[in-house]
């Protein structure tokens, strides 16, 4: 009996240990949105400067995901997971002090760097420590939690920004890492898994080369298209692209094995996720700031508004996700993505400073219905489309791709942005404002047009289980 307990006990800490890490960094990755507006205006810096805060944090995260579980499996997880949340944690105090922009900015890469070992580590230690038979219900806690941190981050970075200052959205990671440190050293099983090579290079290359596409993107609209700033970022993000393509099919064991794509699924599953994604993360940082610095809502105001697109995913995803199971995946995504075009178009067509907010309100509603449909329906696309031994890699890259997705359109939608409008004033807020969410529409109605190509087959019960693992914008 006392052996029992102290089981119980000790697969209670496991689950509180990996919930609550999970927790923290998923909801860092949404609270920022809404303290943005503050910090552009203690910082001195414009939208386009601002929105690396964003990307530094999203490009790391992409880039660290998969090699810091192969660490896991070499090293061991349980090893690996406490020192990544350590980092994130010192990460977090930095960003706190950061006095600038540019060390605010390598703070947040830091903190994705240790985002991205916390994530993935965390589900892995997590099921290991549950008989299969009980990982469903376990999982869909665990997921639960994402989806509560996506809803309250908004609400959170408000109360935060509004009531103390928007240093203190860094500042409550900090005694939270602190105790979850300490105790999971303590408390959490250790394991290993297969002990693959790391891919290194092939990290390196596709890292530099996003950040080069991205820098060039985000400069253009200072420098203009045809200045050398530009130019030759753009060439050398391409150039490094390529030769990470060329390296994943010359190494023995990639960090993208490129055979995956050849599954219509999985390869059209992580185009709709890219271009899915970065509709919803430029889309939430547009309107916050039109919220607030057009509108003139408060910060705590702006999350409340915020509330219809970022929370319904809670109490629809579940109903999607079984829906699908009888019905197929694509014509829940297809239908679920044509919402969020059609949410947005809505917003961007009628949102002057004349239109009623509630009326933007109640268009960011059919906007969180659609993404609600299609946000747990594309990954279970994508991992059902491959084999049970390939799901950590096929999951890693999934991940990539809402990362980066979100990093290219948060630098699309501010450059576009500020070529049409700026901060100046309520008018020039929602000059810039229209246009750039004009450019989210695209992203979202194409992510539409992909899955349109996907097959429409219900999942097997094999592919069911298989595919159970959360995953979050």
């Amino acid at each position: 009996m006392t052996d029992t307990s102290t089981t119980k006990r000790r697969l209670g800490w496991v689950v509180g240990l990996t919930s609550t890490a999970y927790f923290m960094v998923v909801l860092d990755s949404v609270v920022v949105i809404t303290a943005l507006p503050r910090m552009q205006g203690d910082l001195h810096v414009s939208l386009s400067s601002l929105q690396w805060t964003l990307n530094a944090y999203g490009i790391a995260f992409a880039a660290g995901i998969i090699t810091a579980a192969a660490l896991g499996d070499r090293i061991g997880r349980r090893k690996v997971f406490t020192v990544g949340l350590a980092l994130f944690t010192v990460a977090s105090v930095a960003c706190a002090l950061a006095p600038n922009l540019s060390e605010l900015i390598v703070a947040r890469t830091v903190q994705g760097l240790g985002g991205a070992v916390v994530l993935p580590l965390s589900l892995t230690i997590l099921t290991g420590a549950f008989p299969t038979e009980r990982r469903g219900m376990i999982v869909g806690i665990y997921g639960g939690l994402a989806g509560l941190a996506v809803a309250m981050g908004p609400i959170v970075g408000g109360v935060i920004t509004q009531s103390i200052d928007w240093h203190w959205i860094f500042w409550i990671n900090v005694p939270i890492g602190i105790v979850a440190v300490l105790l999971g050293a303590a408390l959490l099983p250790e394991s290993r898994g297969p002990q693959a090579r790391l891919d290194l290079v092939g990290g390196a290359l596709v890292t530099a080369g996003v950040v080069a596409l991205v820098w060039a993107l985000s400069r253009a609209n200072q420098v203009g298209w045809s200045s050398a700033q530009v130019v030759g970022p753009l060439a050398a993000g391409l150039v490094l692209l390529v030769a990470f393509l060329r390296w994943e099919t010359l190494v023995a064991e990639p960090m993208v094995p490129l055979g995956l794509f050849a599954s219509r699924d999985f390869a059209i599953g992580n185009v709709t996720t890219f271009l899915m994604s970065g509709a919803i993360f430029a889309g939430g940082l547009l309107v916050t700031e039109e919220f607030q610095l057009a509108r003139h809502f408060s910060p705590v105001g702006a999350g409340v508004r915020l509330l219809p697109f970022f929370a319904t995913p809670m109490l629809i995803s579940p109903v999607a996700g079984a829906v699908s199971d009888r019905v197929g995946r694509r014509p829940i995504i297809v239908v679920g993505l044509s919402m969020l075009t059609a949410g947005f178009a809505w917003v961007a067509w009628r949102g002057t400073l004349h239109t009623s907010w509630i009326e933007l309100v109640i268009a960011l509603l059919v906007a969180g219905v659609g993404i609600s449909m299609a946000l747990p329906t594309v990954p279970t696309a994508v991992l059902s489309a491959v084999a049970p031994h390939e799901m950590g890699k096929a999951s890693g890259i999934n991940y990539m791709a809402q990362r980066f997705g979100a990093a290219f359109a948060v630098t699309i939608g501010s450059t576009v942005f500020a070529t049409a409008g700026g901060v100046g004033s309520p008018a020039a807020v929602t000059a810039g404002f229209r246009p750039a969410l004009w450019a989210c529409v695209g992203f979202a109605g194409l992510g539409a047009l992909a899955a349109t190509a996907m097959s429409g087959r219900p999942r097997r019960a094999a592919e069911v289980e298989a595919a159970a693992v959360p995953v979050t914008a």
